[in-house]
C-alpha cells in the first residue's frame, strides 16, 4: 500500500509467446503453496505458471491449446478453468492436463446445461462453482457433481433493470452466498443477495465515463480483508478501490 510504482512479477518482456512473454492475459490467481503465479495468458491460449522467488526470467506452461478467460483455486489446491471455446468450466489437479468438466460442455446455448461464453469464475469452500455466463447475462451457480446449473442473478436476457445483466464479467461470492458481479454492459457492480430476485447496484451505476462514481466496461473484481472491493476499469484504464457498506 502507498506504492507509486509497481514491479514486474510476470512477461514484461512485450508481446508474444517465448516462455518469458504474455499476450493479454487476463487473469491471475496466487497458488501460495506453491508461491507461484497462475495466469490465464488468453491470446496465447494457455495457463501458465510463474514461481514468486527471485530470479524466476520465465513460467511453464500448465495447460495449453484452451480459449482460457477464468481462474479459480479450490481448498484441495484444484484449479479450475472456463473456456470460452468449449462454453464449460473444467477442474484441473495441478500437472493434469485434461480436467473434468464442472459446469456446462454441452455446446454453447442457454439450457440450464449450458453455458454461452463464461468469463469470471468463483468456487466456494463446498466446490461449489459460480460462473459469470457472459453471452446469457447471467450468472450460474453449478453445485459439486451437478448435472446442470442454477439461475443466481440475472437470466431474463440482456438489460438495465435490476433483474437483468449485461454482460456479466468479475464475480465475488461471500460466504452467506451474496454474489457480487461486474455487470460490465451497465458499467455498475451489483450485489445479489442468495435468493433474491433482484440486485442492487454498490458502485458505479451512474453511466459511462470517467468520474470517480462512473466506469467504462468493469472487468475483473475483488476484495480485500477489510471488506474494500477493488475494480478493474476496463476502457478507463485504471483500478478503482471502493469502501462498501
Amino acid at each position: 500500500m502507498g506504492d507509486t510504482n509497481g514491479q514486474v512479477v510476470a512477461g514484461g518482456n512485450g508481446e508474444g509467446n517465448r516462455l518469458d512473454q504474455l499476450d493479454r492475459p487476463i487473469d491471475v490467481l496466487i497458488d501460495k503453496e506453491a508461491d507461484s503465479l497462475i495466469i490465464c495468458d488468453r491470446w496465447n491460449r494457455r495457463v501458465v505458471q510463474w514461481s514468486r522467488r527471485s530470479g524466476t526470467i520465465q513460467g511453464e506452461i500448465l495447460i495449453d491449446n484452451i480459449g482460457c478467460w477464468g481462474l479459480a483455486m479450490d481448498d484441495q489446491r484444484y484449479l479450475y478453468i472456463s473456456d470460452t471455446d468449449t462454453h464449460e468450466v473444467r477442474r484441473y489437479q495441478i500437472g493434469d492436463k485434461n480436467g473434468t468438466i464442472v459446469a456446462g460442455g454441452n455446446s454453447r446455448g442457454a439450457g440450464l446445461n449450458q453455458l454461452n461464453d463464461p468469463t469470471y469464475i468463483f468456487v466456494d469452500q463446498q466446490q461449489t462453482v459460480y460462473v459469470s455466463d457472459n453471452d446469457n447475462h447471467r450468472v450460474m451457480k453449478w453445485n459439486k457433481g451437478a448435472k446442470e446449473g442454477i439461475v443466481v442473478a440475472g437470466g431474463e436476457g440482456k438489460g438495465n433493470a435490476l433483474t437483468r445483466l449485461s454482460y456479466p464479467h468479475g464475480l465475488f461470492v461471500d460466504t452467506l452466498g451474496t454474489i457480487y458481479v461486474a455487470d460490465s454492459h451497465n458499467h455498475r457492480v451489483m450485489r445479489w443477495p442468495k435468493g433474491a430476485k433482484q440486485g442492487t447496484v454498490i458502485a458505479g451505476g451512474n453511466g459511462k465515463g470517467e468520474g470517480a462514481n462512473q466506469f467504462n466496461g468493469p472487468d475483473g473484481l475483488s476484495f480485500d480483508q477489510h471488506g474494500n472491493l477493488y475494480v478493474v476499469d476496463y476502457w478507463n484504464n485504471r483500478a478503482q478501490r471502493f469502501s462498501i457498506e
